[in-house]
């Protein structure tokens, strides 16, 4: 028994490990890309994260997600939904990393097709992560009684896929606005998207119990 115990122990800790790792990531993605293309000598903020593409970061954009992506395919929930969501979220990453965001200069018919796939991929993704945060994390076993920081974790998985929704309903909405219209300047689409990434780590750190563990 003693064996289980520490066999049951020892993958806790690596479940827990392996969300830290992708909540770190999704955390750190976007301050990393801005500024490294930043000192790397790339102008200013781009006008969206997956922008960086065409900048110096571009290796780490690309590894990051595939790195994500990995992560979300080792993920092992309690149900049989929790693996799937997993490998759907893997293959949505991994098509944002491999198929880039249209170049705003010389952009091929080509170009505009594997743009079009990454607009996809990324919508896909991000409305999944939402789903892990405000379904899959937030269950809780019937036949216990929460604790106050199960509880409060799940106000943060709340806030934090309602904030990734909200973000992906307004980036939709700047699409729709006028190229010259003055808050495009502003860069949104970056902002949005990075809060997105951001909320989807915070929620994973939360999962791995980095923020809220038990007493």
């Amino acid at each position: 028994m003693s064996r289980l115990a520490a066999g049951s122990d020892s993958l806790l800790v690596s479940y827990l490990a392996l969300r830290r790792a992708i909540g770190m990531i999704g955390v750190a993605l976007p301050f990393a890309l801005a500024l490294g293309a930043i000192a790397a000598g790339n102008a200013g903020v781009q006008r969206s994260v997956s922008a960086y593409y065409y900048t110096a970061m571009g290796d780490v954009l690309v590894g990051s997600l595939c790195a994500i992506g990995v992560f979300l395919l080792s993920y092992q929930g309690y149900e049989p939904k929790d693996s799937i969501a997993g490998n759907l979220a893997c293959v949505f990453a991994l098509g944002v990393a491999l198929c880039p965001t249209t170049p705003l200069a010389n952009a091929t018919r080509a170009d505009e097709i594997v743009g079009a796939l990454h607009l996809v991929f990324a919508a896909l993704l991000f409305l999944t992560l939402a789903y892990f945060s405000l379904v899959l994390f937030r269950k809780t076993d019937a036949t216990k009684t929460p604790t106050p920081r199960k509880l409060q974790r799940n106000r943060v998985y709340t806030f934090c896929g309602y904030a990734i929704l909200a973000c992906i309903v307004l980036i939709a909405a700047v699409a729709l606005l006028r190229d010259d219209s003055p808050i495009r300047r502003l860069k949104p689409v970056f902002w949005l998207e990075a809060t997105a990434v951001v909320a989807f780590g915070f929620s994973w750190l939360t999962k791995g119990e980095a923020l809220l563990a038990d007493e």
